[in-house]
Order: structure tokens, then sequence, then C-alpha cells
């Protein structure tokens, strides 16, 4: 706050009063002015404000208090100015008057001790400094606000925009046009699921309630594979990826590095013109691993320099949105990065001059496991007796036929209680299974099943609750695994084709 704000405006025109009062309050080293006219008082309260108002009755009794009891109406929700006034039994205003007129009133009694003078005064500066905190936080919580609704009417917009394109490419399905329309539905419902991704993301990972699943990487592996699976949105672009060495190792999780790379990849995309360069390279420099993200695009301005980590930050907010995003990818970035004991920076000559952003990660001096190359053998295709616990109607019957069309028997239920009836039926391999639904819960059904067959079926919880503590609560009702919606269909049947065809077996002779 100002000092003007903390200072105490003294009106006292007749006597020693003011000078007195002045002398007291600077001593005790307190900041004043002296007034010399309820207007005047009036004016410079409503240009620099105050730490309070000591006044002598007398002026109220020669002026007309109007001008000041609007100022005082008019304050904000925050304000309540202390108003201190010196009294006399000299036939001024009654003190009931005055109560009612101005608010919040304190009187005191002349002559005056000054220690009686100086309490007041800091009692009175006590409180105003309370108004003001009250003050900042207010405007915090409207910042809070305005940033909310902001970012609600972006999310809107970039809901918005696949929908779109969703909706048109199903109309002209309908009138023939195969793969082509197909593809961008495709594309469209990707770009949705990770925008729902981000989203989920960023509120796990700033808050601590996300874990890492380390491994040994080979980063050059797989920042060439995050170049390639950008590659459409670069073509735009005079691109290069440069690699140091072939193989450069860090201990981290693929997937989260992989979020890094493709975040930074996006970033530069989005913020350089086409025709505009984009350059990555990775090196080892001493023993560490240093990406390298360059760009000859809009670059950054001196003020955004050090916001483009923040949550929402973006280097535009202009009303077409022409950049697309919802400002937390960097976020991402830099939480990832530190996560793994790393470090990101960003460096910008300013607009239209281009953007670094540079991560520096531990580097791994060990070589890769077999392990990295089992995960890429061929998926080995089972069949298996299925039951689909699903309430909405449309994914039920859509994942059905994807998994009839894999070579599944399956079977279908709209709700928890008719889900255990089919499955103590059927005696299925494998239970595919909703958690919100209607009558009896996912959780619910899990635990019935389990009670009837041991520890067959394969349950697998599929549902949009994909918070660290929703996967948990799965495993401990008896779920085998927990996916989160949107299913990833060839992650379902990669799953699936893990799923050893002994414990068929295994349920036909418990039951």
């Amino acid at each position: 706050m100002s000092t003007v704000e903390e200072r105490f405006l003294i009106l006292a025109p007749t006597g020693r009063d003011a000078s007195l009062t002045a002398a007291l309050l600077v001593k005790a080293g307190l900041e004043c002015a002296i007034m010399k006219s309820l207007h005047e008082l009036c004016e410079t309260l409503q240009r620099d404000g105050a730490a309070a108002l000591l006044i002598a009755e007398e002026v109220f009794a020669a002026q007309s208090t109007s001008q000041l009891a609007e100022q005082l109406a008019a304050q904000s929700a925050w304000s309540d100015l202390p108003i201190v006034i010196f009294t006399s039994t000299r036939g001024e205003p009654t003190s009931a008057q005055l109560l009612g007129t101005l608010g919040n009133v304190t009187f005191l009694d002349r002559p005056l001790r000054p220690v009686t003078m100086l309490s007041a005064a800091h009692a009175a500066l006590r409180a105003r400094r309370r108004q003001y905190a009250a003050r900042e936080e207010l405007k915090v919580q409207q910042r809070a606000v305005r940033e909310r609704d902001q970012f609600l009417a972006m999310l809107g917009h970039e809901l918005r925009n696949p929908l779109s394109a969703i909706t048109m490419a199903l109309n002209l399905d309908r009138e023939g046009g195969g793969n082509k329309y197909r593809e961008i539905m495709r594309r469209q419902t990707s770009h949705l699921g990770r925008l729902v991704d981000d989203l989920l993301d960023v509120s796990r990972v700033t808050s601590g309630k996300i874990q890492l699943r380390k491994e040994r990487v080979d980063l050059a592996a797989l920042v060439q594979r995050c170049f390639v699976s950008v590659g459409p949105a670069l073509t735009q672009h005079q691109t290069r990826l440069q690699l140091g060495e072939r193989s450069l190792l860090v201990e981290g999780d693929p997937v989260r590095l992989e979020q890094v790379v493709v975040n930074l990849l996006n970033n530069a995309i989005k913020y350089t013109p086409a025709g505009g360069r984009i350059s990555v390279s990775l090196d080892a420099e001493h023993d560490e691993v240093v990406l390298r993200v360059r760009d000859n695009g809009v670059g950054i301005s001196g003020e955004m320099i050090d916001r483009v980590f923040d949550l929402f930050a973006q280097a535009e907010s202009t009303l077409d949105r022409a950049k697309g995003g919802m400002g937390i990818g960097l976020t991402l970035v830099r939480t990832l990065v530190q996560m793994h004991q790393g470090q990101v920076e960003v460096a910008s000559a300013g607009l239209d001059q281009g953007t670094l952003f540079t991560v520096r990660l531990p580097r791994s001096g060990q070589s890769i496991t077999s392990t990295t190359q089992e995960n890429t053998a061929k998926i080995v295709t089972r069949r298996h007796d299925l039951v689909l616990v699903e309430d909405n109607d449309d994914s039920r019957e859509l994942l059905s036929l994807l998994l009839r069309e894999y070579g599944h028997r399956v079977r279908t239920a709209a709700d928890g209680l008719c889900g255990v009836d089919v499955a103590l039926a059927a005696q299925p391999d494998v239970m595919l299974v909703d958690i919100g639904l209607p009558g009896l819960d996912g959780y619910g059904v899990a635990r019935r099943v389990r009670e009837a067959y041991g520890s067959v079926p394969y349950l697998v919880a599929l549902t949009g609750y994909g918070q660290p503590e929703d996967r948990a609560r799965a495993l401990a009702s008896g779920f085998d695994e927990h996916l989160t919606k949107p299913v990833d269909i060839k992650a379902l049947e990669k799953l699936l084709a893990g799923v050893s065809p002994a414990r068929r077996v295994k349920a036909t002779t418990t039951a």
C-alpha cells in the first residue's frame, strides 16, 4: 500500500489542536497531514485515501457534513474508514447524530492525554491495515474468478472446435466419403482425448498426486518417435532434427517424457507461422542430456518471459484465440521435468525473435535391458468369453461390436445387478465393468463376482474416474486392471491378449 494510504488527515481549524496532534503523531512515527477545510479533506481522501480522519467536533457545527457522508457511503465493500472526533461540552452536534451520519466513529473528550490520542491512532491504523489486507484478498479472489471465467470460456472454445469438426464429418460421411471423413473423426476424437488428459494431468501433477514409473529410456529414440508423431503438423514448417548420439539414456517415465517433448514441439508449431523454422537437437553435455527446441516464430515479450510456465498463461489472449490451446502444456513440461530432477529454461530476444526451450535431464550410463524390446513384441490374439457391463447404451453397443470384430464372444448388461447375474450364469473369462453403474456400482459388482468365483474371471474396470486413488480403490475392490475412458481398443486388445486361457478352466472348475 502507498504511504498516503497510511496517513492521518487532521482537521481542527481553531486553536492548537491540529498542530499539537500532528506533532504527537510525527514523534510516534506516524504519517499525518493537516487539512484547512472539510472540502480539502474530502478531496484529499477521494484522491489519496487515508488511514483515518482526526476531526474536531466544532467542524461539524460550522459546516455541512453531507459531502463527507456521501463519500463515506460510497466506500468499497472492504472499507470502513475510522474517524476520531475530538469532543467538548460547548454545545456542538451530539454524538448520536454524528454516529448515525458518519458510521465508524470514535469520540475522545478534550483535553486529551497524549497516551489516549496515540492509543486511538494506533487502534485506527491497525483496523485500517486489516481492511487493506481484506482489499488485497478481495483482489486475489476477483482475479481468480476472472481467470476461472476466462479458462471456462477458453475450454468451451477448445472443446467445440473438434466437436464441430466431428459433427460435420459425420454429416458428410452419411453422404459418402468413406475413409477421408472417418480419419477426420479419428483425429478430432484423439484431440479431445488429449485435452481431457491434459486437464487431468495438470491437476494431478501440480498437486503432487502423480507417480513416475521410471525405467531406462533412450531419449534419442523417444525424441525421434515424438518428431514423427507430430509430423503432419510440421509439414508447413522447415524442420530439422539433430541427434548428437544414437543412444542417450536417462532414468525416467517414458510416457511423461514423451509429454514433455510433444508439448514443446506443439508449442513451437503453434507460435511459428507457416514457412518458419523449427529445429530440435539432443546432445550429451557432461553428465546431462540436453534437449533444445528452437523456433523463429512470434517470440516472447520481456514481461511475458517469466510467466510462460504459469498455469493458463498464454502469449496472447485475444477473443479469436487463433493459436488455440489451454495454456497448460508448458506448466506440465516444467513440473514433469522437475520431477525427473531436471531443469527447463526459456529464452527469447523479444517479439518476432523466436524462442528457445532447453531441457536438461540427468544422464544414465547404463545400457538398455532386453525388457525394453519385449514391449514391442507382436500381440498374440486370444479369444475370450466376455461380459461387458456398461450403462451407456451407445458405448455398450459400440464396444461390444469392436470386441466381436476381434473374435471375442460378448454378453452385455446395462446395470450392476444384471451384470452380476450374467456373470454368474455365463462364467466368463473376462469382465469389463464400468464403475458408475445404476443400482450396484462397479466396485460392488467386482466384490460379488469375487465372492462367487475367487480370483476369476479377469476383471477390468473401464471408467472415466482416472485419479490414482480411483485406481487403488478399483484394485482393492477386486479388479485386476483399471483403464480410463475413452478406451484405446488396441491397448485393450493387448491387455486381453495377456489374459491366460487357464483362467477360464479355473473358473469352470471352481463353479
